[in-house]
């Protein structure tokens, strides 16, 4: 799917924002928020998969998402939103004071494209810095990063390495058995 393709309008940007937002004010207060998906236009009811990233003081504290497409976008969105708040093991629960100061992020998906590869060299050389999102999984090791960990991890060989690191793999890890996906992302703020 090109980018183009990817593209929403800025009322559904907001919109997406806002019950991002919601489901997290809901959260904070042990309700669960649930939303029509025939309530919303259609670029919001396509199936897509999302990230949700939150950041409180320019810090990430919670970043939650789908690979796939198994629900409408905004569907997508609103589970992501409270994952992210709630349910990252990797941070605290969002608190009430945070929640007054978070930065609300959303990755919206292309479905995953194999990449095919000679060698960790070969696949080096085809990663495209700052557009691909990455998948990498051999056997029960599965890792992600977003088009935006680029930001960060700017030279290809390091963003692979790191990559393998999460997935839980050494960071010069490589067999012939690794699977390795691209997708890119439209950035909503």
């Amino acid at each position: 799917m090109n980018d183009s393709a990817l593209s929403l309008l800025p009322e559904h940007q907001t919109q997406l924002l806002q019950l991002a937002r919601e489901s997290i004010r809901k959260g904070l207060h042990k309700e669960t928020f649930v939303v029509t998906p025939a309530d919303y236009p259609a670029p919001l009811r396509a199936m897509r998969a999302s990230f949700v990233t939150l950041e409180v003081d320019r810090k990430l504290h919670g970043c939650i998402g789908t690979l796939e497409a198994r629900q409408s976008l905004v569907e997508d969105v609103v589970s992501n939103a409270h994952g992210a708040a709630f349910r990252d093991t990797r941070f605290p629960a969002l608190t009430p004071s945070e929640f007054e100061q978070v930065d609300i992020h959303i990755s919206i998906l292309s479905p995953l494209e194999a990449v095919k590869f000679a060698s960790e060299e070969d696949l080096i050389a085809k990663l495209r810095p700052g557009i691909d999102g990455l998948m990498i999984e051999e056997g029960m090791h599965r890792g992600t990063f977003l088009p935006a960990v680029w930001e960060s991890v700017p030279e290809p060989r390091e963003f692979l390495r790191c990559l393998k690191v999460k997935a839980g793999l050494k960071a010069d890890h490589w067999s012939n058995r690794i699977v390795v996906r691209r997708y890119s992302a439209e950035s909503v703020p």
